[in-house]
């Protein structure tokens, strides 16, 4: 079984005007969040193998907040360029190339794509995944090429108001 958790990035700064959207920092709402979220996954989850990050400044931030709850070295999350403005076309390519050595993996990236994801993935209309939102989704799948709609469901979805 393979199960994949979109998390979308932590609250972000919109204070610097200056700053590109990609360099954007999380603010204080987001600093507080992604701890609170992080140790909530590790209670659900109890592990995960791989985190895998879009780029931008906000996702990766808030993908280190991540790995070091879960004990991984900040150099060993994978960033995928096509992740930042990804279409779920491109989110679902990165995920169908991964390592069949590992069954469980975080990605993090951007709105709207996430929500468009999990809705795909869900029984429920979800409308929205929040900053810091988790989606998980579990699949029967044994390769990660093979994850589709028929085989994998949502299984979990959290976000800091929850908490």
């Amino acid at each position: 079984m393979k199960k994949f958790t979109l998390i979308r990035h932590a609250k972000s700064s919109w204070s610097d005007a200056s700053l590109k959207d990609f360099d954007r920092p999380l603010n204080g709402r987001g600093i507080r969040d992604a701890p609170r979220m992080a140790a909530k996954m590790l209670e659900l989850l109890g592990q995960v193998d791989l985190i895998v990050s879009s780029p931008a400044n906000r996702a990766i931030s808030t993908a280190m907040v991540f790995a070091k709850t879960f004990g991984i070295n900040s150099d060993d999350i994978h960033l995928k360029e096509s992740l930042y403005h990804a279409y779920p076309e491109e989110v679902m390519k990165v995920l169908h190339e991964l390592d069949n050595k590992y069954s469980s993996v975080f990605i993090f990236g951007h709105n709207p794509t996430f929500t468009t994801i999990a809705d795909t993935f869900s029984q429920e209309y979800i409308n929205n995944v929040p900053t810091c939102g988790a989606s998980v989704i579990a699949s029967t799948a044994e390769e990660w090429a093979a994850i589709n709609e028929s085989n994998a469901k949502l299984v979990d979805f959290i976000y800091p108001k929850m908490l």
